[in-house]
């Protein structure tokens, strides 16, 4: 039986800041992002399946990515929680609901990274996580593969 990828694109938009870095991004500011999740496996084989044909279902790929990045990170203010950002992660909870805390530096590169780690932890048996491409600008993406890591 033939191995068949399938990708399914997400958006969300979201905040982030970078603590400690040299440039405009330590500011708070925000971006359109669009995310793309490929996933591989062999198509269902018993043609009493109701999932005859299919890798995985469509639906229950957008749901699992959904629940576990769109629904938690859109409209959100993403930052690290460190020592320095104690006062400001606080007083912008006072104010906000929707401020997540990472453990690493918010950027493009370590959300990918995380992303892949906690789609690929929900996936069905027999489909596997192949990549992951997240764009921060219609312009500048990072990409995880599975071969890489």
């Amino acid at each position: 039986m033939a191995r068949i990828r399938l990708t399914k694109e997400f958006s969300f938009e979201m905040a982030h800041l970078l603590e400690g870095y040299d440039g405009l991004c330590r500011e708070i500011h925000g971006h359109s992002y669009r995310l793309f999740v490929t996933v591989a496996g062999e198509p269902e084989s018993d043609p009493r399946s109701p999932k005859y044909g299919m890798v995985m279902d469509f639906g229950d790929l957008k749901r699992i990515v959904n629940e576990a990045i769109v629904h938690r990170y859109d409209h959100t203010l993403v930052m690290r929680a460190s020592e320095r950002s104690t006062l400001l992660r606080k007083a912008l909870k006072d104010h906000f609901d929707r401020i997540v805390e990472t453990a690493y530096q918010p950027t493009c590169e370590n959300m990918v990274a995380d992303f892949a780690r906690v789609i690929a932890e929900r996936l069905p048996e027999g489909v596997s996580l192949v990549s992951i491409k997240l764009h921060e600008t219609a312009t500048s993406f990072a990409e995880w593969y599975a071969v890489d890591n």
